[in-house]
């Protein structure tokens, strides 16, 4: 059996456990396993030290720090706080309340760092609340799908952390440029929540100004929480800290605002670092299962082989930056970002570097086309 046939069969494997809605790493490491077991002389330990060395890297001590800290964030009432300045913020623009979802996500990106709890937490808090205001489920659930893409590219975001990690990129470079394309995401997604609902006649929460008393009253607590973002990209860019150590930073700032707060309780913070460890340990086994499969794709040369391909065939970079939008968008509908990431970036960073593309904006790029299908757009004109 050839290397060509072998790799074939890795990838059908690994596509069909996908589609199945098999957890993520184990349907990486079982494709995997499958080529250390289809090629004749293959070592199987070196399928076990590649899992444990992708796990060692210091750069991912990062995740259980932001993950920690997010998660105390929540337990402090920070997020009640926040969302009652997002609702000051927007409470005369369309939309009402989810003009405030969209707000509430990329504040909260500098908290939790996590589209996932980001998007559980707004489908518990406000989703009802956007159906009870006389908007539909389906335009109140996309929503908050798709303004939680902004959560993970504002620092610390976790997605960020793991691209960084893949793809050998500086994690403060990402952490700097991410901040702009969020704020970019975030406008575009309110004029078009906007445009939205007044075409459907959601209206505003409030139609009079604010008054500055409201606003201060509004905008004190939440200063505090909102100063996590600022104090972790000034201490990166002054080089006070390492995107690392800036984890360690962010918990004791939670736990600081706890105290302050007078909101956490022992209770809470067991059940901030129970679920640290569960969350971690999942991301640490898709991390885990991705450094196999690079291992596997740099010892068949298969990124060479396809950047030679894409070279000869594709000579405009615009052009392949074009194919690459338009065929994440596509498999972004049918399978979940991480498994996107971890099987396609050790392939098409490195032909993206060929054409001399930047490496943080094709991670730019990349994230947004991969968390964001064209499916969403859909469902959010046609309902």
């Amino acid at each position: 059996m050839t290397s060509s046939t072998i790799i074939i069969i890795c990838a059908i494997t690994m596509l069909v456990l996908l589609f199945l809605k098999v957890p993520v790493y184990i349907a990486v490491l079982s494709a995997s396993a499958v080529y250390f077991i289809l090629t004749p002389g293959a070592n199987p330990v070196i399928y076990a030290q590649q899992a444990i060395s992708g796990v060692e890297s210091i750069s991912l001590l990062a995740i259980p720090f932001f993950v920690c800290a997010g998660i105390v964030m929540n337990c402090t009432g920070v997020t009640t706080r926040i969302m009652d300045f997002c609702a000051v913020l927007t409470g005369r623009m369309s939309g009402g309340l989810a003009q405030v979802n969209i707000l509430l996500s990329t504040l909260m990106g500098g908290l939790s760092g996590s589209n996932i709890a980001d998007a559980a937490m707004e489908s518990k808090m406000l989703v009802p609340e956007m159906e009870k205001a006389g908007m539909s489920k389906s335009f109140s659930t996309v929503v908050t799908a798709f303004s939680s893409v902004i959560t993970p590219l504002i620092p610390p975001g976790i997605a960020m952390i793991l691209y960084g990690c893949i793809a050998n990129v500086s994690i403060g470079k990402l952490f700097v440029s991410g901040l702009g394309v969020g704020a970019l995401m975030c406008i575009s997604m309110m004029l078009l929540t906007a445009f939205i609902s007044k075409k459907r006649g959601y209206a505003p929460l409030r139609t009079e100004k604010i008054r500055p008393k409201e606003f201060t009253a509004a905008a004190k607590p939440a200063v505090l929480p909102l100063c996590l973002p600022i104090i972790i990209i000034g201490g990166i860019r002054l080089g006070i800290f390492t995107a690392t150590e800036a984890g360690a930073v962010a918990i004791i700032y939670a736990l600081l605002l706890g105290l302050f707060y007078k909101e956490l309780k022992w209770k809470d913070l067991y059940r901030a670092l129970k679920e640290t460890v569960t969350t971690t340990s999942s991301i640490m086994l898709i991390i885990a299962a991705a450094s196999v499969f690079s291992w596997i794709l740099t010892k068949e040369q298969i990124p060479q082989q396809l950047t030679n391909w894409m070279m000869a065939t594709i000579n405009n970079k615009y052009v392949f930056l074009l194919a690459v939008n338009i065929f994440l968008l596509i498999v972004g509908m049918f399978i979940e970002g991480n498994a996107t990431m971890i099987i396609l970036v050790p392939l098409l960073a490195p032909i993206a570097a060929s054409y001399g593309i930047n490496e943080i904006q094709f991670a730019m790029l990349w994230y947004i086309f991969s968390t964001m299908p064209s499916v969403q757009f859909r469902r959010l004109w046609g309902h």
